[in-house]
């Protein structure tokens, strides 16, 4: 049987690898918050006929201006709307007429005007509202499903845990994303968040249920053995599900989706690896490390052999 649990440190510290840049690039930068949070300027435009430029080539023109946060996005009349952050006359000006160039033929200005931000803090305060509750809901869940199995508490603070870990990596990647790649967060980023979270919470109970089910037919078997032999029950479920139905979609979309869907794609992609990822090589072995009290080892001196 494959030993999963023996490298349990190593796994922690891979995860703390992957963790700390990105937090650490978020605490000395801030947040790289998108027009979705702070407001801006909307541009909406008409091209002629067979001229219109596709939202990704719009997004690079207006990067070769210096702006960075344009979101495009096409109404039902045909026309194109440019959220961007603050753009003055000449700014603007200086848009239509790059757009003109590229296209060669007249670009119509339907509306110019400064937005207002689409997500506020009450829509911010919410969500953070809408995990701490799921944080709760889980470990009243498990608390209650896993009542006859010892210490059932413990899976719920350990599903908590692995859960924080895969928004601290969300979270680390888009802080590496804003620092090399210009991303931002915006109502794409949330919402590949709270997918994450949801994905997280599942694949914990998954891991987690197998446990309370050997529990009761290998009563003689030892904890760390037990939660092993759980784990690779699991594997191959995980693995499939993960890989093969979500995985190769996400990746595909990341590489082929455009620019408009680049960052939503590779944060869905990471984040749901992660919360794969953490059921098995975090989540778990916390639990083990919890049952045997592992920390009270860590920092004793090696006893000194006689003379």
């Amino acid at each position: 049987m494959i030993d999963i649990l023996s490298k349990r440190y190593l796994y922690f510290v891979i995860s703390l690898l992957v963790i700390l840049p990105g937090l650490i690039l978020l605490a000395t930068n801030g947040l790289p918050l998108s027009i979705d949070f702070t407001g801006g300027s909307l541009l909406e435009v008409q091209f002629e006929v067979g001229k219109a430029l596709q939202p990704g080539e719009i997004v690079s023109l207006y990067e070769t201006i210096g702006i960075a946060d344009a979101q495009v996005q096409t109404t039902e009349s045909g026309t194109l709307q440019i959220r961007s952050s603050f753009l003055d006359n000449e700014a603007r000006d200086r848009v239509i007429s790059a757009m003109q160039t590229e296209t060669g033929s007249e670009v119509i200005v339907i509306r110019f005007d400064s937005v207002g931000p689409s997500i506020g803090a009450q829509v911010t305060s919410r969500a953070a509202l809408a995990v701490a509750i799921a944080a709760v809901g889980v470990a009243i869940y498990i608390a209650v499903v896993f009542r006859k199995v010892p210490n059932a508490f413990r899976y719920g603070v350990c599903a908590i845990i692995a859960m924080i870990h895969d928004v601290a990596v969300v979270f680390s990647v888009a802080g590496l994303g804003a620092q090399f790649l210009g991303w931002q967060m915006d109502a794409l980023f949330l919402t590949a968040l709270l997918t994450v979270i949801g994905f997280s919470v599942q694949d914990k109970v998954v891991v987690f249920d197998r446990i309370r089910e050997n529990t009761a037919i290998f009563r003689r078997l030892d904890y760390e053995s037990l939660v092993n032999h759980s784990i690779v029950q699991t594997l191959q479920r995980s693995i499939n599900t993960q890989l093969m139905t979500v995985e190769f979609l996400l990746l595909a979309l990341a590489l082929f989706g455009g620019v408009t869907l680049q960052e939503f794609a590779v944060i869905l992609l990471v984040g749901l690896f992660s919360g794969t990822y953490s059921s098995i090589f975090i989540a778990a072995p916390i639990l083990v490390l919890w049952e045997k009290r592992e920390w009270q080892n860590w920092f004793k001196r090696p006893q000194q052999s006689g003379a």
